[in-house]
């Protein structure tokens, strides 16, 4: 195994760091050495990769919507990220006449690209270290309330003095468990428009079986467009804005890639837990994992019935139906890998070693395990509680969460003379039209009946909230329930609730039979009970000092932060999974699939496996242009070792010239303990190969516009 990016010389032999992984921030990269890493293939220099004053890979990278990762890939403002990433901004331009998610969409030119309401790039303009300022604030005797106020009065002095008076936007976190602190500034353009994106057969081609798994033979982009002022500055959404020129765009790489070629990932992973205890881990797998998979499996079936039976109801969810199938089988690959590869064995072992290194100072360090084993016996019930709500409820139930937001709407509006409430109405209509755009009344009877279900067999009678006690009393089915919604409650409709507006009718919104389950449910997510206060106090402090006793414990060793949405660096190799009879390869050495494995899944009229027929016809006659491999086969996916998570979606994945080879989109089944467990023989990232996206975008869509802007190296 090789080192990792920001090893110095260090041997991993911990669950902490080993060889590939690590998502590593960009400040890091001063304090490397090159040797080894340009043995294997890099050819940049730090200041190449990240650099404040000068144009660098880091200005290339942009976040997503604030949930995915994009690249630039032109000079012309040109965004590269997944399908599924611009999945939900797909589906609110798509109409019943006009399905761009079915039928795919490209904008042949500029004037033709489509605007979404709301969404938005973030590029990094820098980043530094806070800690020691921070720290100075600090006091061993304060209490938990007392440092949580310390901290967040320097972050907001540092916030205002780098905003450059709201010319950016500047976010301060914590790292470690809240023994570092970086702050990370950042530029946001708000004027982004769909360029282009192949149909779902391609997109998102193999559906919800073939997610997490390889093989995979799924073309999984799209392409935006930044706009900006003629300054290049960010601005609201102008048809006089011009293509943003970004510091720096990637060139495509059009030679392809082998086996053990140099890969870099760069982009904003969002959450991992490889610090968690071994109490916190069985946790995970036993309460909080199998909680999600029922709640979120509960909404899906219900909502997937509805979608089956009209296009209109299929676009209306399908951002939130793909959203919840891809981390209920997240969560199902978890429970078994974390079980399969014995994690909590593992952890315990490098607790050990801990308590024996705690005894050099016990007073601090003494009681930290028994306090996080204390924390996770007495959070089960609550933990449980609040994932069915979450998971279930806030995730799965759209009109649930209807009351509580026309609400906040109602809390302003009626505090306003009849003058402003006029002027107020035109801009709360469009919202409230809006929030019933993506609601089918029908689904949500079904979808709100059968979470109500589940959750009183699955959590304790005591544990259940009061407004959903209250239900069960006064109408005895929870089918009963939601008729009686359809039939007579105000929420039912946007109609209903503009009426109630226009009518001044308050008492109408504020006693409806849906207020008292929907306000119960955000009381019950929002509001913290004492006991679970002062456990979360202890965990805050315990976990702390535990990350900062694993540190010294293991002084040799180089510890990277977890993941917590800001740019992250990782590297790895091209590198196939070992030979498993159950997933048969189409590609020599396992590490790339072709279109030829992808059509023999194809099958006619399947929603998940059918192949596009202009697609085929372009297999049958093998007209791939450029993009071929020398033996005439068209690549489709690759792997790599790269260490990535959720959020890395539509990260780049980048050789050693810091060209684009690849678009991450995936990991494998095999790894799913990876945002807890770094699983070094198994761990994949799954991407798709350039080649293919620019083989979809020339020979398929004939799009030689968007082709024409990009620059092409061998």
């Amino acid at each position: 195994m090789r080192k990792s990016l920001l090893s110095v010389a260090l041997a991993f032999l911990s669950v902490f760091a080993w060889a590939d992984e690590g998502m590593w921030l960009m400040t890091f990269i001063e304090r490397l050495k090159y040797a080894d890493w340009q043995k294997e293939g890099l050819k940049l220099t730090p200041e190449e990769i990240y650099s404040v004053n000068n144009s660098s890979l880091k200005d290339a990278i942009v976040q997503f919507g604030g949930y995915c990762t994009g690249e630039m890939i032109s000079d012309e403002g040109l965004l590269l990220t997944n399908h599924h990433c611009g999945y939900g901004v797909i589906a609110e331009l798509s109409s019943e006449d006009q399905d761009y998610l079915k039928d795919g969409f490209w904008a042949y030119e500029k004037s033709q690209e489509l605007k979404p309401e709301n969404l938005y790039v973030r590029f990094l303009v820098r980043m530094d270290d806070a800690t020691e300022r921070i720290m100075k604030k600090l006091s061993p005797s304060m209490s938990s309330s007392e440092r949580k106020d310390a901290i967040k009065a320097e972050m907001e002095m540092i916030q205002n003095e780098n905003s450059e008076d709201g010319k950016y936007v500047v976010e301060v976190k914590s790292f470690y468990g809240g023994n570092e602190f970086y702050y990370f500034v950042y530029q946001d353009f708000t004027d982004v428009r769909f360029v282009g994106a192949p149909p779902s057969s391609i997109g998102k081609y193999g559906g919800d079986t073939d997610n997490w798994e390889w093989t995979r033979h799924t073309g999984d982009f799209s392409l935006f467009r930044v706009y900006a002022d003629a300054n290049g500055n960010p601005a609201d959404y102008s048809p006089t804005n011009v293509p943003y020129k970004p510091k720096h765009s990637l060139p495509i790489k059009t030679g392809g890639v082998k086996e053990g070629d140099f890969a870099m990932t760069i982009g904003y992973p969002g959450s991992t837990d490889r610090y968690m205890s071994s109490f916190g881990i069985e946790q995970a797998i036993n309460v909080e994992y199998p909680t999600w998979v029922d709640a979120a499996n509960t909404a899906m079936v219900q909502m997937k019935k509805h979608m089956d039976k009209s296009d209109a109801t299929r676009l209306k969810y399908a951002s939130q139906y793909s959203s919840l199938a891809n981390y209920w089988k997240n969560r199902i690959g978890m429970i078994e890998a974390l079980n399969k590869l014995n994690t909590v064995g593992k952890k315990r072992k490098y607790e050990a070693d801990f308590a024996t290194w705690a005894k050099k100072d016990s007073k601090k360090y003494g009681k930290v395990l028994s306090n996080l084993e204390n924390y996770y016996n007495n959070t089960n019930d609550y933990v449980k509680n609040r994932t069915y709500i979450v998971r279930g409820f806030l995730r799965g139930s759209q009109l649930s969460l209807a009351p509580y937001r026309i609400s906040q709407m109602w809390e302003t509006y009626s505090q306003q003379d009849d003058a402003n409430k006029a002027a107020m109405m035109e801009q709360i209509k469009p919202r409230i039209e809006e929030l019933y755009s993506s609601m089918d009344m029908a689904a949500e009877a079904d979808i709100l009946a059968a979470l109500l279900d589940g959750y009183v067999k699955s959590i304790p009678a005591d544990g259940v909230i009061p407004a959903i006690k209250d239900i069960q009393k006064e109408y005895g089915s929870f089918n009963a329930y939601t008729n009686k919604i359809a039939s007579s409650s105000v929420y039912s409709s946007a109609d209903k609730v503009i009426a109630a507006f226009e009518n001044n009718n308050g008492d109408a919104l504020k006693n409806d039979i849906l207020s008292s389950l929907s306000n119960g449910l955000f009381e019950s997510f929002r509001n913290t009970p004492k006991e679970i206060e002062s456990l979360n106090e202890s965990y805050e402090k315990n976990f702390r000092l535990f990350i900062d006793g694993m540190r010294k414990t293991y002084p040799n060793r180089v510890f990277y932060p977890d993941a917590n949405f800001t740019m992250r660096l990782s590297t790895g190799k091209i590198v196939g999974l070992p030979e498993n009879p159950k997933r048969p390869s189409d590609a020599a050495g396992n590490y790339y699939t072709t279109l030829e494995g992808g059509m023999q899944k194809h099958i006619p009229g399947d929603e998940e496996f059918e192949q596009p027929t202009p697609l085929i016809k372009l297999y049958n006659t093998k007209d791939y242009g450029r993009w071929a491999t020398a033996d005439g086969k068209l690549p489709v996916n690759i792997l790599s070792d790269n260490d990535i998570t959720g959020g890395n979606s539509g990260s780049p994945v980048i050789g050693g010239n810091g060209e684009l080879i690849g678009l991450a989109f995936d990991g494998n089944w095999e790894a799913m303990s990876g945002d807890i467990e770094f699983e070094p023989e198994l761990q994949r990232t799954i991407s798709v190969d350039i080649r293919y996206v620019m083989f979809i975008i020339d020979k398929y869509a004939n799009a030689q516009n968007i082709i024409d802007e990009l620059k092409f190296v061998d």
